[in-house]
């Protein structure tokens, strides 16, 4: 189903903020990948990749308390709605199919042979 595909960068970001859960704001999403996962990311890939997921359904938002700290604008966090836990469901099932379907003998071939 084309409808749930998430991309990859899509898909760590939904994982991301679902291990966060009550804590997945901009920044915490940003420096979670970056911890987890030792992978630089920039602020505008992941308020691109927020807000397309948003779009989707994928996520919605809430604004938290305004801070001093931040000027007096709020946080924005994101939950994941039950439309993406679909998605994510799908996108899980898909990968462990395909992980389950490499034979055995692939995995203990000493070289693998790619062809141009």
């Amino acid at each position: 189903m084309k409808k749930y595909q998430l991309g990859e960068f899509e898909e760590i970001v939904m994982l991301t903020v679902a291990v966060l859960y009550n804590q997945a704001y901009g920044v915490s999403i940003k420096k979670e990948i970056e911890v987890r996962l030792k992978r630089n990311v920039s602020v505008g890939a992941l308020q691109t990749a927020l807000k397309r997921l948003e779009d989707k359904g994928y996520l919605k938002s809430r604004e938290g308390d305004t801070s001093e700290e931040r000027a007096g604008r709020p946080k924005k966090y994101f939950l994941i709605t039950a439309l993406g836990k679909r998605a994510m469901q799908h996108t899980k099932s898909t990968r462990d199919d395909l992980w389950n379907a490499i034979p055995k003998v692939a995995w203990n071939s000493k070289m693998v042979i790619a062809s141009l």
